[in-house]
């Protein structure tokens, strides 16, 4: 029986996707549910699987353009997978450690010729294992079947320029091997999620008035708080908290004293939601993505964690849906993680806020009129001067560091206990 693999439909806005990879080659015997392709639009990559097994034939080329509904494949069940053949993922652990050591136990006893192969590419450990081989050595020891112990045990003497080429050679050399010198270049078409963003962001410098605006908070508060309740917070929930929880509970509590933050433009109107659904910006393979946290204002940081620590995985594994990706009223991103000091991040349309989070690090700080040593953060906000004015976006920012400074005020509604407790 001949079944037809269509494009799902990645969203209600989408009509058309394009073939980003084949997972397996034309005419491959795959497994039922088995990952086959990947396909992307323009706000995120998803996965196609089998739907049963069989022998697949490919009716679509990577990087074609295909609408939604569209045949990309079909299979053969008449032609059905190896008995006992699985998919490597569906393996429980106990089953690849047995595995692994029956794999280990193959090895000792006997050497395939792949390995006896790879073997005499590689220098060996008998004295020559620290030898430098350029590409064009191994080329040719590849080509004759040799080994570094042949070709070192094949040299007839050793002469004066030999000697003097170790002697004057720079000590450094011995440590890092020169590099060839190559005029090559490599080209890779563009995912459409790539040339997507690559248009939004020169359309967001061409059609807003952004600017940024910056200050810097001290972490050692929250840092502490981590620190001492960690340990309770993994037993409690199963995962770790870190410090993108803080700051999507401080960016939705600092909404309440600067709503235009959180404000949208619709023609010649200002949209402002009663609700803060914050996007998390995550680095995939494929390009950036911005799944959504929606009514962070009324979630409680182990809520916002999860749910953080779920769309990240899910973005990075291809399996977000769109609906995660679409709306948003906000934007964190976090440059810190790779090792960021300080960026002015460019707002996420039709947004009008996005707060750039960046390293942590020592500096000297003034407290109390004493310099002491703190973990700094400097923070960026990036906002539409349009419907956002310097008041609250400065604002905005002096309250977040407030929240962050103090984290218990994140459950007090932003405001000091002092004054809760006096009613002013």
């Amino acid at each position: 029986m001949i079944i037809e693999i269509k494009v799902p439909s990645p969203g209600e806005s989408i009509t058309e996707v394009e073939i980003g990879s084949w997972l397996v080659e034309d005419g491959a015997v795959v497994a039922k549910d088995q990952e086959i392709a990947e396909v992307e639009s323009d706000k995120a990559t998803l996965t196609i699987t089998a739907s049963e097994g069989g022998k697949i034939a490919l009716k679509a080329e990577e990087g074609e353009a295909v609408e939604v509904g569209a045949v990309v494949c079909t299979i053969d069940t008449s032609i059905k997978p190896e008995a006992g053949s699985r998919k490597p993922e569906e393996k429980s652990a106990q089953e690849s450690t047995s595995d692994n050591e029956k794999q280990a136990t193959q090895t000792e006893e006997s050497t395939s010729e792949d390995e006896l192969s790879e073997a005499k590419s590689r220098p060996s450990a008998s004295g020559h294992d620290k030898v430098k081989v350029t590409s064009v050595a191994k080329e040719m020891m590849k080509e004759h079947d040799l080994s570094v112990d042949d070709v070192i045990n094949g040299l007839k003497r050793l002469g004066k320029k030999e000697v003097e080429a170790v002697v004057n050679a720079p000590q450094s050399a011995a440590v890092i091997p020169q590099k060839e010198a190559t005029r090559n270049e490599e080209r890779q078409r563009m995912s459409s999620l790539r040339r997507k963003l690559s248009a939004r962001l020169v359309s967001v410098k061409n059609e807003t008035a952004m600017l940024t605006t910056f200050n810097e908070i001290d972490m050692s508060y929250v840092m502490d708080m981590r620190k001492k309740y960690q340990q309770k917070f993994v037993d409690t929930h199963g995962f770790k908290v870190g410090f993108m929880s803080f700051f999507t509970k401080a960016v939705a509590t600092a909404m309440d004293f600067h709503p235009m933050v959180n404000a949208q433009m619709d023609g010649e109107e200002i949209v402002m939601p009663q609700f803060v659904d914050v996007g998390i910006a995550v680095s995939t393979p494929k390009g950036l993505m911005v799944p959504i946290v929606r009514n962070a204002e009324s979630k409680s940081i182990p809520e916002i964690e999860l749910e953080i620590k779920q769309l990240a995985e899910k973005a990075r594994n291809k399996k977000i849906t769109v609906e995660e990706l679409q709306g948003g009223t906000f934007t964190i991103t976090n440059g810190g993680v790779f090792g960021s000091l300080l960026s002015t991040p460019i707002l996420n349309p039709p947004q009008s806020g996005i707060l750039g989070m960046h390293n942590i690090v020592e500096r000297p700080v003034a407290v109390n009129g004493q310099v002491v040593i703190r973990p700094m953060m400097y923070v960026a906000l990036s906002y539409d001067h349009r419907i956002i004015d310097g008041k609250d976006s400065v604002g905005f920012l002096v309250k977040l560091k407030e929240l962050l400074e103090n984290p218990e005020r994140l459950f007090t509604g932003g405001k000091d206990a002092g004054e809760l407790m006096l009613g002013i």
